[in-house]
C-alpha cells in the first residue's frame, strides 16, 4: 500500500512527520508522501506558516535518509487553487524542488463579492453560511463554480494529483442537490475531461467515510466509473491528519476499485497508480 496524503503538525495536523512515517511501516505501507498545506496569502488555520515551508521540506528530506529503503519518502504539498488569489504551483515546485504536488479547492470564489465559500472542514453551519453569502442560496451556480475551480487548476496548474475531486458533496449530503441531476453530471463529465487531456492523477480519498463525513469516497463510487471508462489514473489515500489515521479505508478502498476492474498500472509518473 502507498498512501501520498498527509498532514503533519506543520499545517493543521497533529504530529511530528517521524510519527507517520513510523504508522505507515506498522500498517505496512512501502511509499508513503508528506503533502502539507501549502502557504496562502491569507490568515488562516490550516496551512504551513510561509516561515515554515524550509523547515517542512528539511524535515521531510531528512526523514528520507532514515526510513529508506524500508520506507519510501516524497516530498509534495497539497496547494490550494484560488484564481487571482493564490501562488502559481510552479514557485513551490521550484522553492521546493518538491516531488510531487496534490492540487484542491477548498474555498470557492464568490460570484459577486470577495469572500470566498469554504467547503471542507467539520462543521455543515459554514457550509450552509457561504453558499447564503457568497451565491445568495443558489446551488447551481456554487457548484457550478467549484467545478470551474477545479477544471481551471487542471488546466493551468497541471497538478500531479487532483484532490477529493468532488468534495463539494460533502456538506451537501443530499440537502441541495442529489448529484443525479443532468447539469451536475455535465459538470463532472467536464471536469474528467479537463483531467484526462492534462494527464493527471484522480485521487480515491477515505477521510470523509473514516470520519463519517460522506457515506462514499471522494470521488463517489459513480464517478469512478466514469473514470474507469475514460481509462485515468487514480491513487488511494487517506488525507491523514493523525499517524493512526494513515491507512485507514486504503483497503476498502482498494477492494473497491479492484471490484470495479481497476489495476496496478506502470505510469511514467513516481506515484503508484491503478488504472
Amino acid at each position: 500500500m502507498v498512501n501520498y496524503h498527509t498532514h503533519t503538525y506543520f499545517c493543521d495536523g497533529s504530529d511530528h512527520p517521524a510519527e507517520y512515517a513510523m504508522a505507515a511501516l506498522s500498517a505496512g505501507l512501502t511509499e508513503l508522501g508528506f503533502s502539507g498545506h501549502a502557504p496562502v496569502p491569507f490568515s488562516n488555520g490550516f496551512a504551513i506558516p510561509e516561515d515554515r515551508l524550509s523547515a517542512y521540506c528539511e524535515e521531510i528530506l531528512e526523514l528520507r535518509q532514515l526510513f529508506e529503503p524500508a520506507l519510501k519518502i516524497w516530498l509534495g504539498l497539497e496547494i490550494d487553487y484560488i484564481p487571482g488569489v493564490t501562488r502559481p504551483f510552479d514557485t513551490f515546485r521550484k522553492y521546493c524542488n518538491l516531488d510531487f504536488v496534490i492540487g484542491s479547492v477548498h474555498l470557492v470564489k464568490a460570484r459577486n463579492n470577495d469572500n470566498f465559500w469554504f467547503i471542507d472542514g467539520p462543521e455543515k453551519s459554514k457550509y450552509d453560511d457561504g453558499l447564503l453569502s457568497c451565491f445568495g442560496n443558489d446551488i447551481r451556480a456554487a457548484v457550478t463554480a467549484y467545478y470551474s475551480q477545479v477544471i481551471d487548476m487542471v488546466i493551468n496548474e497541471n497538478p500531479d494529483i487532483v484532490g477529493h475531486c468532488d468534495k463539494i458533496r460533502m456538506h451537501n449530503a443530499g440537502r441541495y442537490f442529489t448529484g443525479n441531476e443532468d447539469w451536475y453530471q455535465l459538470l463532472i463529465d467536464e471536469m474528467l475531461q479537463a483531467v484526462k487531456e492534462k494527464e493527471a492523477i484522480i485521487e480515491v480519498n477515505s477521510r470523509g467515510l473514516y470520519k463519517k463525513r460522506s457515506d462514499d469516497f471522494f470521488p463517489a463510487t459513480t464517478v469512478l466509473k466514469k473514470i474507469k471508462e475514460l481509462n485515468i489514473p487514480i491513487t488511494l489515500s487517506s488525507d491523514a491528519h493523525r499517524p493512526e489515521e494513515i491507512a485507514l479505508g486504503l483497503i476498502e478502498a482498494q477492494t473497491l476499485v479492484e471490484s470495479m476492474g481497476f489495476k496496478p498500472a506502470n505510469t511514467p509518473s513516481l506515484i503508484k497508480c491503478f488504472v
